[in-house]
């Protein structure tokens, strides 16, 4: 019950006029139905003629008779006068007209009770599902290095309906069942409470079998929702793997895996399922087992004639009783469906409540990038081995400076450190003398455009991939940027021009295609701080010229980081700082460089080498 409310208590604030709106309506449903009920009892007197007793009207302020004594002298003191002006054929189909109308004001507001759950419901998955959103975009990069993407779809998808489930049947469980549960009850007690009292000492016994039947299910649906993520993140790396996996013949491989892991889904779901269909015959078992004990009970005081209560009241109380069967059987079901519930809010919290240690400043100081870029004794680790070791650097404002170095030497590290995708755990990064961590991560980001080897597009138009991250961009500086970066024409050259999607990805467009693109993105945005992350790399001799040029322009007027294995493209740099495990062993121009005879050097000739 603990884990539900925390539940409630998180996502139903924002519905509380609906909560408020159920609840009466489930209260009047429960009332309707005591008094649709109760026509039972004058409808079975009259027909078998059971009760031949006189009755007096008798005020309803009498003092010393219960309010419950009077109503019901008072009701059976109508219904004779009913009979006697009318008959007992039409007085039966008086009763029967009441029934009728209770029923249907009873049923209109079961309905209104469960119409006003829709929003609820439908709000708190689209509440849920916003959160977990903003958390993807707000949490550190180093955050998903350690999940798996298929496994966060996984969460947002089948968790999320999962919790939906649970969100519903707490509802049910918190605002239905126990309102019809304590209003039968106290019609029961009030019918008789030596039965009702019998009739207690039975439940109890029910509710612990159909608790002890559901001990399990949120361990073993944990497992298999964790099991659900690793499905979905082997189908993410098969689409994204897709041109691997064919070119090394590897899709029986692939399959396989699949097939291992659905095989083990599915056991972990039948089990699952088979437990949850418990549910409903174990309680249609002990519902009917209650009231067959009840009936004997029940029925052995009527036949004892001991006045407790008589044939018809008891029809009544059994109709009643068998009317509280029902949310009790919910009652179960929903301890189910919540357990589940309960097994997902798990998995989705790892998200929902991951820290997030690259925070905004509580007091941010207003940047202005005037004179430099210092990284002052820089030391960063992404687990436990340093990856960057007591950096050093100066890059004044305007200049072009280039990392090089090989694989894994922290090159692309230092970059991602200055738009602070991660933390420094020793040392600071200062623009102007002011530390970065002290400043708002917008105002940093919006110093800083990004080019980077592989060009990150969007499954949208070119229009709206170049003016990405830029508000209130017109056609015409679309187009310039576009122009500027060599993309005008092959934009052009498409069936809808600007407005042409380009595929997820941008899979409609070639690797040179994609990067001036992404070029043309960094343009528009006209970042004082550029950083260029192998942005030639991956492209041939006539991508790249086109590439270079489109690079040429955009460089001009700002301070520029390069990082490049092609060291023929940073040679015009400014200055290039050459790295060497975490550490910055050289720099200097590139004649200079090459004239040390020292690591630049053995770059150079490798790369030389292997253009041979």
């Amino acid at each position: 019950m603990k884990g539900i409310f925390k539940i409630l208590k998180r996502f139903l604030p924002p519905y509380k006029k609906y909560v408020v709106l159920t609840f009466i309506f489930n209260i009047l449903t429960a009332i309707l139905n005591v008094f649709s009920l109760a026509t039972i009892i004058p409808i079975l007197q009259v027909l078998f003629k059971i009760n031949t007793a006189t009755y007096e009207f008798i005020s309803w302020h009498t003092p010393g008779v219960s309010f419950m004594d009077i109503l019901l002298n008072n009701g059976y003191w109508y219904i004779t006068q009913l009979i006697e002006t009318y008959g007992s054929s039409q007085t039966l189909l008086i009763l029967s007209t009441v029934l009728v109308i209770m029923t249907f004001f009873k049923t209109s507001t079961a309905y209104l009770g469960s119409y006003f759950t829709i929003p609820i419901r439908t709000g708190v998955v689209k509440d849920i599902r916003n959160q977990i959103n903003d958390k993807i975009l707000a949490l550190p990069i180093g955050f998903f290095t350690e999940e798996h993407k298929g496994d966060i779809l996984a969460r947002i998808s089948g968790d999320v309906n999962e919790v939906e489930n649970s969100i519903m049947s707490s509802l049910d469980m918190l605002f239905k069942n126990p309102i019809l549960i304590l209003i039968y009850l106290c019609t029961m007690i009030a019918l008789s409470w030596q039965l009702t009292l019998f009739v207690l000492v039975l439940l109890p016994i029910m509710g612990y079998v159909m608790g002890a039947v559901g001990k399990t299910l949120k361990r073993k649906s944990f497992e298999a929702q964790n099991k659900w993520g690793e499905l979905m993140s082997q189908v993410e790396e098969t689409l994204s793997g897709l041109r691997i996996i064919k070119a090394f013949n590897a899709e029986n491989k692939i399959s396989e895996r699949f097939r291992k892991g659905s095989d083990e889904f599915k056991k972990m779901s039948n089990r699952i399922a088979r437990r949850q269909y418990l549910a409903h015959p174990m309680s249609e078992f002990l519902g009917t087992l209650t009231v067959a004990i009840v009936l004997w009970f029940g029925g052995s005081l009527i036949l004892e004639g001991n006045g407790l209560i008589d044939a018809a009241t008891f029809i009544y109380y059994l109709t009643i009783f068998y009317s509280i069967i029902n949310p009790a059987k919910d009652f179960s079901k929903s301890a189910y469906a919540i357990q589940r519930g309960l097994a997902s809010m798990d998995r989705i919290d790892r998200i929902l409540k991951a820290q997030n240690e690259i925070e905004n400043p509580k007091n941010p100081k207003k940047l202005q990038f005037e004179s430099a870029i210092r990284y002052k004794h820089v030391w960063f680790a992404y687990q436990s081995d340093w990856v960057l070791k007591d950096i050093d650097l100066v890059i004044p404002k305007g200049k072009t400076i280039a990392i090089v170095g090989e694989s894994g030497s922290g090159k692309s590290t230092m970059v991602d450190l200055l738009s602070r995708f991660y933390d420094i755990q020793q040392g600071g990064i200062y623009i102007d003398d002011i530390n970065i961590k002290d400043v708002t991560l917008h105002d940093l980001r919006s110093l800083i455009g990004y080019v980077s080897q592989e060009a990150i597009l969007f499954n949208d138009t070119f229009f709206n991939n170049i003016a990405f991250g830029t508000e209130n961009v017109t056609q015409e500086e679309v187009e310039k940027a576009a122009r500027i970066a060599n993309a005008h024409e092959f934009i052009m050259a498409t069936e809808h021009g600007y407005q042409t999607i380009i595929g997820d990805r941008g899979g409609k467009l070639s690797g040179g295609q994609r990067q001036r693109i992404s070029i043309a993105r960094a343009i528009l945005k006209d970042p004082q701080i550029l950083i260029l992350d192998e942005a030639t790399s991956a492209l041939d001799t006539a991508s790249e010229r086109l590439v270079q040029e489109a690079l040429d322009q955009l460089v001009k007027n700002r301070t520029t980081i390069t990082i490049a294995h092609r060291l023929s493209t940073i040679k015009n740099a400014d200055e290039i700082y050459v790295m060497h495990e975490g550490k910055i062993v050289e720099h200097g121009h590139h004649d200079e460089l090459y004239a040390q005879n020292g690591y630049y050097q053995k770059l150079c000739n490798a790369q030389i080498d292997f253009n041979r």
